[in-house]
């Protein structure tokens, strides 16, 4: 009742005013038919008919009905959009430029550069002629809706006096075309008073805001009469508004310089601001705002391992989606193939299926799940080649191949005419510049990589060729989570994979090993792979110390190396106990403390100049070795440990006050360096690795951090043949 309330008066005082006081033929008509009292009250009844009729018929949301109970208002999940310019659209670069800058940007968004973003609402409101594009599920059809709603508003943000006329274009099925007859339709059926006089009368003042929306569901055997039927009804009644969409390819490939009157813009992806808004928006009921769920989930998508899960959020349909699924379980599912999965189903086929639109068949026996098959090869030629785009004879060229090996296809089949299919069918491939393609999301060419991976056996040579390369990790999840019963094969084969990399370095093999026999014995019952992990940071922090000055490579190498086994301790702790994350917190802030302290008595001119940083260096230190080293008595297996404590109470009291000699300081240092490693049973040549050996401990590190993520993506593990492979991470046995 409060849209209807709140619009009223402004459609109501545009009727009458059309009704009413219309001059010449039109006006005789309908004062004809009623008199003055009859006719204002004709009007005002139409007037609510309409604003209600709009409001059931296109203004409740309701989408993946499977999932979506009960529609939502538009007003309620409405987030304002942001619309491109049309330079933005057709831009030119070079393959290498795209390849490029997205690797420079490093972020998960293949927009090249950053271009201005502008509120739709106010382009709408001063544009007269308006031609909205935009990918499948981009909120197209939605932001036509929302600009109606506003121009039935009496104060609304469109402010132009106009009723605004919805036609589906997908519905101009038959060779007869009359959008004038259309409009009449709509306003006979809300009663409007002599609605075909009423029309004429309304399009001769100028009083519509006439919306088209989309031009590619148009079936194609009526487009080229449907264009040009438009265009000349705009011609003939260029006094009033219009605003029309269509997906971007469809209104590229066919008839990009048809609507010449119109401004041509872009709906925006979703950038973080909208996602949240939405977010927001959705979750909005009595038991959400207690529950904080919108708050949660925002949170949970700002995390690093659902980077690939939020570039999805980025498309409004498929945020919907996600906000679905997590409204049913509160978590995202940590089997993310299952998500992604139905995520490209929607795209592929259940979007169109939902809008009842009668897609051109793209060729004969080519089904949705052919046409993944063949996507699936696309993104993975394209991944082993290190391409995120691809040129489009390049395209055009795997498609006619596939179609000939795949269905007899004749090879001089026009490939290119499957591609433009595919494109503005489902916008799962995207041209980004002139000739010039990439798939819509990283995310689903990544699905589709692990997809054809899995669909054609190619898991070793995964493992063999990538198990430390970063842009592969999502690869390796998803395929994981896609080889159900045989994901254990998968998992024992990156185990197998991270043993090569220090079965060749002897002084490796002794690190790892000390690592096992150190913990193993410990009398706490924390995980045994977080017990060795969390040996590997402490050992690793004093070897980072000792060769930061001279080595930085090897200092770098070394840090990634503790980064990973810090992610294996911190995980694992996850399930079993908290304290793991502390002993990791705990030896971090050691490894800071101690090194700003060193750092600063090497150089005792720049020691004597920030006293006050060796001060809280040197507590901060002391306080953070003596808490941690407590609670490491409970997780190594050596009796030196348990005097360490006492040790570094003892340490305390002798530290270099700040205007003591860098000798002073050098061998306070060592001292408690030699008290670490005694406790640790190590030596200084323990942790001596050249270079190529600390890359090979990184990379090994790396792998079974991997392959411990791998094992949450799984969808089953079998508990025994889990508990044997567990057993053999971060030991060596040859």
């Amino acid at each position: 009742m409060a849209l209807l309330e709140s619009a009223i008066g402004g459609i109501a005082a545009t009727v009458i005013e059309t009704a009413i006081k219309t001059g010449g033929a039109v006006a005789s008509q309908i004062k004809g038919a009623y008199n003055e009292t009859q006719a204002k009250q004709r009007a005002l009844e139409a007037a609510q008919n309409y604003v209600q009729r709009y409001n059931q018929r296109h203004c409740q949301v309701k989408v993946l009905p499977g999932l979506m109970k009960e529609p939502l208002p538009l007003e309620d999940i409405y987030t304002a959009v942001k619309l491109l310019d049309d330079q933005s659209i057709r831009y030119f670069a070079g393959l290498n430029d795209l390849e490029e800058n997205y690797r420079t940007k490093g972020k998960r968004s293949f927009w090249f550069g950053e271009p201005p973003r502008q509120d739709g609402i106010q382009i709408a409101n001063a544009e007269q002629y308006l031609m909205v594009l935009g990918g499948p599920g981009i909120g197209k059809s939605t932001f036509l809706r929302k600009i109606g709603l506003e121009a039935l508003r009496k104060n609304g943000q469109i402010q132009r006096a106009c009723i605004p006329v919805l036609i589906d274009l997908k519905e101009l099925r038959d060779e007869a075309i009359d959008l004038k007859q259309k409009i009449a339709t709509e306003f006979a059926t809300c009663g409007f008073p002599e609605a075909e006089a009423f029309t004429e009368a309304s399009l001769a003042q100028g009083k519509l805001l006439v919306l088209l929306d989309g031009l590619d569901e148009v079936p194609t055997q009526n487009l080229n009469r449907v264009v040009e039927h438009i265009e000349k009804f705009v011609d003939a009644h260029s006094s009033n508004a219009f605003v029309a969409s269509c997906r971007i390819a469809a209104y590229r490939g066919s008839h990009g310089t048809c609507f010449k009157r119109f401004t041509d813009v872009t709906l925006a992806e979703f950038d973080d601001e909208q996602i949240e808004q939405f977010i927001h928006r959705w979750f909005r009921s009595d038991l959400d705002l207690e529950s904080s769920t919108a708050d949660k989930y925002w949170q949970l998508l700002q995390k690093d391992e659902n980077r690939a899960t939020k570039e999805l959020a980025q498309t409004p349909l498929l945020l919907t989606f996600l906000c679905l699924v997590y409204d049913r379980q509160q978590m995202l599912p940590t089997q993310r193939s299952a998500l992604y999965g139905k995520a490209l189903d929607i795209l592929l086929s259940e979007w169109s299926a939902q809008k009842r639109l009668e897609q051109d068949p793209i060729y004969e026996g080519f089904h949705p799940d052919l046409e993944k098959v063949l996507l699936a090869q696309i993104a993975y030629d394209s991944f082993e080649q290190d391409q995120l785009f691809f040129l489009k004879d390049d395209i055009i060229r795997r498609i006619s191949e596939f179609l000939a090996d795949t269905l007899d296809a004749p090879k001089h089949l026009d490939g290119a005419s499957v591609l433009r299919a595919i494109e503005r069918q489902q916008g799962i491939l995207v041209e980004r510049a002139t000739d010039i393609y990439s798939f819509s999301h990283l995310t689903l060419q990544e699905y589709l990589t692990a997809f054809h991976i899995k669909e054609e056996g190619l898991e070793t040579k995964l493992v063999a060729r990538h198990p430390t390369d970063e842009r592969w990790r999502e690869v390796f999840l998803l395929v994981a989570g896609l080889m159900g019963n045989k994901a254990i094969e998968f998992l024992t084969a990156i185990g197998a994979k991270a043993q090569k990399y220090i079965e060749i370095h002897p002084n490796l093999v002794a690190f790892i090993q000390w690592a096992n026999t150190s913990t193993v014995d410990s009398k706490e019952q924390f995980n045994p792979i977080a017990k060795r992990a969390t040996a590997i940071v402490i050992a690793s922090a004093n070897a980072r110390d000792r060769v930061s000055a001279r080595h930085s490579a090897i200092a770098i190498a070394i840090a990634s190396a503790s980064a990973s086994a810090s992610a294996i301790a911190r995980d694992i702790a996850s399930a079993i106990a908290s304290a793991i994350i502390i002993a990791r917190d705990s030896a971090r802030d050691i490894d800071r403390d101690i090194d700003r302290a060193i750092a600063s008595a090497r150089d005792i001119d720049r020691a004597i100049a920030s006293a006050r940083d060796i001060t809280s260096a040197r507590d901060s230190a002391i306080a953070s070795a003596i808490a941690s080293a407590s609670f490491f008595v409970a997780i190594f297996s050596n009796p030196k440990f348990a005097e360490l404590p006492n040790q570094l109470e003892r340490m305390a009291k002798t530290v270099p006050n700040n205007h003591a000699s860098s000798e002073a300081w050098r061998n306070w240092a060592d001292e408690l360096e030699a008290l670490w490693l005694n406790a640790l049973n190590l030596t200084q040549e323990d942790l001596t690795f050249s270079l190529a050996e600390v890359k090979a401990l990184r990379d090994y590190l790396y792998t079974t951090e991997l392959l411990l993520k791998c094992k949450d993506a799984a969808i089953r593990i079998p508990k025994q043949a889990w508990a044997e492979l567990e057993d053999r991470l971060l030991t060596y046995r040859s």
